[in-house]
């Protein structure tokens, strides 16, 4: 699949900034009880949901900022996916489909949450950053994904892999924010009838 780069850039930093908006306005000021609690569906409770993708910055970011300083491109450049890069970016795409976590990726139950929530904060912004820095370096260095160090995705696809995983995310914390909400809910009591 070939892209426009400064097209690709702009919906990837839309789609970054709009997480991060989310989690300020959303999920920064929200009590632990609230961060920590599990669905009664099952699956991740929204911290851990925060510490999952932290566990994906922490290895993606770093690797990203390395490869970005080897070479210069044009912004008006066009991207070319990798056939294995543009498959593991679709399926990140918020869907139906489930997915099971990988086992350095899995998160544990026992979260400082405003940590949580104050580190995710803090990738989202080093994110925007090297989106910004990405405007000039070329798109192509190859990276190691981190579930195996012989795949290798072009840069270009690997922020399209962590920008997807953050939405598919973000949309399974905020419907827990809402059933947070839904079961905090006192129930209405009835008016007798005379």
């Amino acid at each position: 699949m070939i892209f426009k780069k400064k097209q690709l850039l702009n919906t990837l930093s839309d789609r970054a900034q709009a997480h991060l908006d989310i989690v300020k306005s959303r999920f920064k000021n929200q009590g632990e009880q609230e961060l920590l609690r599990f669905p009664e569906t099952g699956g991740w409770s929204i911290a851990q949901c925060l510490e999952h993708l932290n566990s994906y910055g922490d290895y993606y970011l770093p690797r990203i900022r390395a490869v970005l300083n080897i070479g210069t491109e044009s912004e008006e450049a066009d991207f070319r996916s990798g056939w294995l890069g543009n498959y593991f970016s679709n399926m990140m795409e918020p869907s139906e489909k489930k997915y099971n976590a990988f086992k350095g990726h899995l998160p544990v139950t026992n979260l400082d949450p405003g940590a949580v929530v104050d580190k995710f904060i803090s990738q989202q912004l080093e994110l925007l950053d090297l989106l910004r820095i990405a405007r000039t370096s070329r798109l192509n260095n190859r990276i190691p994904i981190s579930i195996s160090p012989l795949i290798r995705l072009k840069s270009g696809d690997v922020f399209r892999f962590v920008i997807a995983h953050n939405e598919r995310h973000m949309q399974q914390a905020l419907r827990n924010l809402k059933r947070v909400q839904v079961s905090d809910l006192s129930p209405v009591p009835e008016i007798e009838q005379s």
